[in-house]
C-alpha cells in the first residue's frame, strides 16, 4: 500500500473554478495529430495566468489534483473513439508529496470517465526549481511504473536544462520556444538544437519542438530531425474543444521540408 500523503489531508480547498483549453501536438512523420496538451483556463476562457495567480501555496496540491481530473474528464468527452491520442497534463513537482499516493486521483478519474491510463503523459516545467532531484526522480519512476509517459516542458529555459537529464531521463523533452524562435536564420540556435537532439538520441528521449509559429521554423526543425511539433502555426489552443490541424497543408510540407 502507498504511504499516506500530507497534501491529501492538509490541502486547502480551492475557492475558484477553472476549465481547460486544448492544443494539438502534431506528428510530422506520421502526418497526424499525436495528442493534445490540456492548458488551464478560466471559466470564460481567461489565460492561464489569471487562474494560476489565484492558487495559494497551501492549495498547490489540491489544484494539481483538480487539474488532472478536469483534463481527463474533458478529454474523455472530446477525444474521438478508437483514436490512439495522448493527453498531456502539466503537473507541479513540488505539489507531489508521495508519488504513489498522489496518483490516486488520476486512477480514479481515468476509471470514472473511462479514459485509458496509457494515453496520459505528465509534463512538468521548471519555472519553479525542484529542491530535491531525488524526489523528482522518484516521481518519474513511479509514473512510469504505471504506464504513464513523462516529459520536461520548456527545455532549455529556466531550471529545465542538462542537469536534469543527468539526474533522470524522461520519455520526452519539449524544446523551449526561445530556442525555436527564428531558428531558420540563427546558426547559434541551430548548433544548440543539434547538440540537444544528439544528447536526446543518446539517452533514447523523444524531442518535441514547441512554440512553432512559422513555416520556416517548422522546415528547419524537421530538417534537423524533429518529428513532433506544437505551436500556433499548427493550431491555437481552443477552449474546451479540440482544434483542427490542416492535414493537407502539413502533408505538402512533409514532402518539401
Amino acid at each position: 500500500m502507498p504511504k499516506s500523503c500530507p497534501g491529501c489531508q492538509s490541502g486547502v480547498k480551492l475557492d475558484f473554478e477553472f476549465s481547460m483549453a486544448f492544443q494539438p501536438i502534431y506528428d510530422a512523420v506520421q502526418g497526424r495529430v499525436w495528442g493534445y496538451e490540456a492548458l488551464v483556463r478560466g471559466l470564460d476562457g481567461e489565460a492561464a495566468h489569471s487562474v494560476l495567480s489565484r492558487v495559494k501555496p497551501e492549495q498547490k496540491y489540491v489544484f494539481d489534483q483538480a487539474c488532472r481530473t478536469k483534463a481527463i474528464e474533458l478529454a474523455s468527452r472530446l477525444f474521438p473513439v478508437g483514436e490512439e491520442l495522448k493527453l498531456s497534463i502539466n503537473f507541479m513537482p513540488n505539489a507531489v508529496y508521495e508519488p504513489a499516493a498522489c496518483l490516486r486521483a488520476t486512477f480514479l478519474a481515468a476509471k470514472r470517465f473511462g479514459f485509458r491510463q496509457s494515453a496520459i503523459m505528465f509534463e512538468f516545467t521548471e519555472d519553479e526549481e525542484v529542491s530535491d532531484p531525488v524526489h523528482l526522480r522518484n516521481i518519474v519512476t513511479e509514473y512510469r511504473k504505471h504506464g504513464f509517459l513523462t516529459a520536461i516542458d520548456d527545455f532549455g529555459a529556466g531550471y529545465a536544462g542538462l542537469g536534469l537529464l543527468a539526474d533522470f531521463q524522461p520519455d520526452l523533452i519539449k524544446i523551449d520556444m526561445k530556442i525555436v524562435r527564428g531558428i531558420d536564420t540563427c546558426r547559434a540556435r541551430q548548433v544548440v538544437l543539434s547538440g540537444i537532439i544528439g544528447i536526446a538520441r543518446g539517452l533514447d528521449i523523444t524531442v518535441l519542438a514547441e512554440g512553432v509559429e512559422t513555416e520556416a521554423e517548422f522546415a528547419a526543425l524537421k530538417a534537423a530531425g524533429i518529428g513532433l511539433f506544437q505551436g500556433y502555426w499548427f493550431a491555437r489552443p481552443e477552449f474546451e474543444l479540440l482544434p483542427q490541424v490542416s492535414f493537407e497543408q502539413k502533408a505538402d510540407l512533409q514532402l518539401t521540408a
